[in-house]
């Protein structure tokens, strides 16, 4: 028999449940088929409070498979509305740590694309204004070390794309460490070092700024290289 899935709690309430997800778990499910940290929420919540029947858990946003870190799902469907509504006028503040490959000769800066998603491979391309399905995509990244030809990088996101910071920062010829889709042959082998450690949005019925932290695995290369924890506590 196996073992009933137990989550990272970071905060639960009636309303909300904020979680750690693990890397190269997928947020929800897929035509895979595969184990999805929504379906395995819904059966921890279904288990923990004894719930009858199907369990409401709404899926308010999403992180890559290959990429781990903080996500908040709704427990009820005004949260969810509310939460959703949150994240397309932008209230959302996400956070991501990761390693690049080599030194961007930038230090800090935005980078402003337009991105098209090929549905067939599941894989992003840079884009031009105008094209038809292109969306728009900016983030702020800051080099916060370098070490061994390689950069730790704090990322902002103003937009939330699919598999955006990959396929940006691989656009400046850095892509992320262990990003062999997007990176090719400047990549190197290993787990995706990128990292969702901070999120911050307004509790959907109290109305509280609420900001939520986690560190990358720091024992894990390439993480261990740098200081994962000073960059945390410095936000």
């Amino acid at each position: 028999m196996t073992q009933p899935y137990e989550p990272t709690v970071l905060y639960e309430d009636n309303h909300i449940l904020v979680v750690l997800k693990e890397q190269n778990l997928a947020s929800c499910a897929d035509e895979s088929g595969d184990e999805n940290l929504l379906d395995l929420l819904k059966e921890y919540l279904r288990v923990r409070y004894e719930k009858k029947g199907n369990v409401f858990l709404g899926l308010v946003h999403r992180l890559d498979r290959p990429t781990g870190g903080v996500m908040v799902f709704a427990k009820t469907s005004k949260a969810a509305a509310r939460l959703s509504a949150q994240m397309r006028e932008g209230d959302f503040d996400k956070k991501y740590l990761a390693v690049l490959v080599g030194s961007p000769a930038e230090k800090s800066g935005r980078l402003t694309n337009w991105l098209k998603k090929n549905p067939v491979n599941n894989t992003v391309y840079l884009s031009t204004a105008g094209t038809d399905g292109a969306k728009l995509a900016v983030l702020d990244y800051r080099v916060l070390e370098e070490k061994g030809g390689l950069s730790f990088v704090d990322i902002k996101l103003h937009t939330g794309r699919s598999h955006q910071i990959r396929v940006q920062t691989a656009g400046i010829s850095h892509p992320v460490y262990g990003d062999m889709r997007y990176g090719g042959e400047r990549a190197k082998k290993g787990k995706l070092a990128l990292w969702a450690y901070s999120l911050a949005f307004t509790h959907p019925v109290t109305k509280e700024r609420m900001r939520f932290m986690a560190e990358p695995p720091k024992d894990e290369i390439p993480w261990k290289i740098f200081d994962v924890s000073g960059a945390v506590k410095c936000e």
